[in-house]
């Protein structure tokens, strides 16, 4: 791992070089965990521009004398500083040694006013620059290694989703908060460190909200059971929904499954290098609208997933950007008839070149429990 996160660290220099920055202080815990393999709770990391990926001379990395050991075992491949509150550790170095650190970026969009006073206060003689979102972008595009923690979090979902199935976890009499709980428990069984997010399992007319919570209601014969869930593994996230019918489904939840069910299998298609964000929530969006529910389709039809649950780029109206390969996104389609039921069926997939590679592997056909 060492040599992945020299690469993504060769990668931000090349954005430092092109906003003629000199360096950069990342204090966003998730991108320095994407920068250097760091985990702990405290960190802040200052990448030079004017490192190679090999003699990183001028690339610092500080955390407390909690994460002593963690650090050395974690960041071996740069220098490091024990010192709290580690970010201003930095701050004061950078004005140390102001000539080299002239322009540096910070994560504007993550930096509060009073943060950004106190890192100011401590480089004295440095133009602190506004450079948001700069790792963000390029943990857009998901490396192999990122990838393959993906089909690992996606596989721990897919097999508690089949062992709950297989055991009988769900069946009438049950209650909401009993299903979530067990499935969450049968993913830490399938390798994961814990659930993505707090598991949705939502019954009957409470299917038709979107992000129920679960409750102690309780599963009745004739009712769509939604289930929303996700496993961690290595700190990235899966993402799934299906939904099911605890028995002989009626007509009306034939035709609003079959319905999503198509929807999905659009949105999935659209999944194309170089697609339009907004063009593939359209692709989705058109089959429920001409079917006269696009009122009952009520959010975007997706988002990137990989070191947070909800990260760039976003899949609908308000989206920006096109695809590229690499991605890792959600495609979620959902149609929700309040006061009955309601039916979302979610994959992950990663954007490739010849169409999208499917990590979420449960049988998308209508089950009937």
């Amino acid at each position: 791992m060492p040599e992945s996160h020299a690469q993504r660290r060769a990668a931000l220099r090349a954005q430092l070089r092109d906003r003629d920055l000199d360096a950069m202080l990342v204090t966003d815990l998730l991108n320095i965990r994407y920068l250097t393999g760091f985990t702990g709770s405290n960190a802040a990391l200052l990448v030079h521009a004017a490192d190679e990926p090999n003699t990183e001379q001028q690339t610092v990395f500080c955390t407390d004398g909690r994460y002593l050991t963690q650090s050395e075992q974690q960041v071996p491949d740069l220098e490091r500083i024990i010192e709290r509150p580690s970010a201003l550790a930095l701050a004061a170095r950078i004005g140390r040694k102001a000539a080299a650190h002239a322009r540096t970026g910070f994560e504007s969009h993550k930096v509060t006013v009073d943060g950004l006073t106190g890192l100011a206060a401590a480089a004295t003689g440095v133009e602190l620059v506004r450079a948001p979102a700069l790792v963000e972008q390029l943990r857009l595009v998901k490396d192999d290694e990122e990838v393959e923690a993906l089909r690992m979090a996606c596989a721990a979902a897919d097999r508690a989703l089949a062992d709950l199935l297989e055991h009988g976890g769900l069946r009438p009499g049950r209650t909401e908060l009993e299903v979530a709980r067990e499935l969450e428990t049968r993913m830490l069984d399938h390798g994961a460190a814990g659930p993505s997010f707090e598991t949705i399992v939502a019954t009957g007319a409470n299917s038709a909200v979107p992000h129920h919570r679960p409750t102690d209601a309780v599963l009745r014969a004739g009712d769509f059971v939604k289930l929303d869930f996700g496993a961690l593994v290595d700190g990235y996230h899966s993402d799934m929904t299906r939904t099911f019918v605890l028995g002989e489904p009626a007509d009306w939840q034939r035709e609003t499954y079959e319905l999503v069910a198509a929807a999905q299998a659009a949105g999935r298609s659209a999944l194309r290098v170089g697609a339009d964000v907004r063009k593939v929530d359209a692709a989705a969006r058109e089959v429920i609208d001409r079917a006269g529910h696009g009122d009952n389709f009520l959010h975007g039809l997706g988002h990137g997933v990989g070191l947070e649950i909800h990260e760039a780029p976003t899949l609908g109206k308000s989206g920006e950007g096109t695809l590229s390969a690499g991605m890792a996104v959600t495609v979620e389609p959902g149609v929700y008839l309040a006061g009955r039921g309601g039916v979302r069926i979610e994959d992950t997939l990663v954007v490739r070149a010849g169409g999208p590679e499917l990590l979420t592997l449960t049988t998308k056909d209508l089950v009937v429990v």
